[in-house]
């Protein structure tokens, strides 16, 4: 990516990149300013939106240090997608938000959905842009009643309640988007309002939590390409929180790993893609140094239930995933070094209306990231430009991973 927007307005954007950068932070600005330097992950990033475009669902995995600048190129791959017409979420995993809770994922997806040209919640944007005479709705429809769609009553029904209803009582059809969006809906209501407009009635079975919160993924995914959108590209941070998750919830993790970079949401035609992202240590750190890989599957197969085999057979697979499929950040080499540097060099002499002269900044090892580099060449910058005698040394401190298992990271 250029630089040209940055430099455009260096009293604002620039300084915001600057300031970003300085701390470390994968801000819009910055990802603009120096773009990503990770070709081979941005042509899989090209695939997996094809696949998920034509409706088979697709994931990457991504891996690398701390401070390795996976945040940051997930906030470029983020530009990439709504650049070619997707939606796009980030979802930084957290307590609140943890990966094996398709409920919380869900949510925090949708909250966070951004497409081009809609500034509102995706979702929302989605139902009122849906023309209910169009051909969109009509294959949405059809697709959703579908044995196919895998996809509870409540769907279909509410789907063609908010094209009657959508004009004559503005509140239920908000209610209904509401549900699509995550909310709960009660069932005497939807049957009231079905035998009202002298809809067939269905059966509307229950549903597990867990599992709507899947089928509202995929639902959405097709509500948002039937109004324009090519598909819906969800991209996850900070997924090596899971090692500090209980043994259950990290095989739980591990099958929900497996299923978002296989692309198993049920359904059929579904246009999802996924991008996870965690530290590249992990496999040492847990799969080996905890022996997760033989510690999860004898412990889920020691219940004897079935239910319990499925899901050490799910985690084994997300564990492979892991080990071996795991596509790894390329440190800069020094091509992509003395672009940087280039870069950030024209752009703090706009922002703070100077020339910078040359700074050494660090040593040029193989073990040294990019974000490193980048923070001392800009302090440098910052201490010349306020005592242009002055010889700053810079040293640097590793962050270790912390992956103890947390008893606060407990959740239902």
């Amino acid at each position: 990516m250029t630089t040209s927007g940055v430099a455009a307005d260096p009293g604002v954007a620039g300084r915001r990149a600057i300031e970003a950068l300085r701390s470390g932070v994968p801000s819009r600005d910055a990802v603009a300013a120096m773009g990503s330097g990770q070709s081979a992950i941005e042509d899989r990033f090209a695939a997996l939106r094809e696949a998920a475009a034509a409706g088979n669902p697709a994931g990457l995995l991504l891996g690398g240090g701390f401070g390795a600048g996976k945040s940051h190129l997930l906030e470029h791959l983020a530009r990439l997608g709504i650049d070619a017409g997707f939606t796009v979420s980030r979802v930084v995993i957290s307590k609140e938000t943890p990966l094996h809770d398709p409920v919380k994922v869900f949510a925090a997806a949708a909250a966070t959905a951004v497409t081009a040209d809609r500034p509102g919640a995706a979702i929302a944007e989605a139902a009122a842009a849906l023309d209910v005479d169009g051909r969109g709705y009509a294959e949405l429809l059809r697709w959703a009643a579908s044995a196919g769609s895998a996809l509870n009553e409540r769907f279909p029904a509410t789907l063609q309640l908010f094209a009657r209803l959508r004009e004559r009582d503005a509140a239920f059809a908000s209610a209904i988007v509401r549900f699509w969006s995550g909310d709960p809906m009660a069932t005497p209501e939807l049957r009231r309002r079905l035998k009202e407009t002298g809809d067939a009635q269905p059966s509307l079975p229950p549903v597990a939590l867990r599992e709507l919160g899947r089928q509202r993924l995929r639902f959405a995914a097709k509500l948002l390409t039937a109004t324009g959108s090519a598909g819906w590209l969800i991209l996850f941070d900070e997924v090596e929180l899971i090692g500090r998750y209980s043994l259950l919830q990290r095989a739980k993790s591990y099958a929900e790993i497996a299923r978002w970079v296989r692309g198993d949401h049920g359904g059929s035609g579904v246009p999802l893609g996924a991008v996870l992202a965690m530290t590249d240590d992990y496999e040492a750190a847990v799969l080996a140094g905890r022996n997760d890989r033989e510690v999860v599957p004898a412990k889920l197969h020691a219940k004897g239930t079935a239910e319990a085999a499925a899901l050490a057979s799910e985690a084994q697979l997300g564990m492979r995933i892991i080990d071996r499929e795991m596509e790894l950040l390329t440190p800069p080499d020094a091509v992509e070094l003395e672009l940087a540097y280039a870069r950030l060099k024209d752009l703090h002499g706009a922002v703070f209306g100077w020339r910078p002269p040359d700074v050494v900044g660090l040593e040029r090892l193989g073990a040294t990231r990019m974000r490193q580099y980048i923070r001392a060449w800009i302090n440098e910058w910052d201490l010349r430009r306020l005592d242009p005698g002055y010889r700053p040394e810079t040293e640097i401190l590793d962050v270790v991973s912390d992956y103890r298992e947390s008893p606060d990271l407990e959740t239902d």
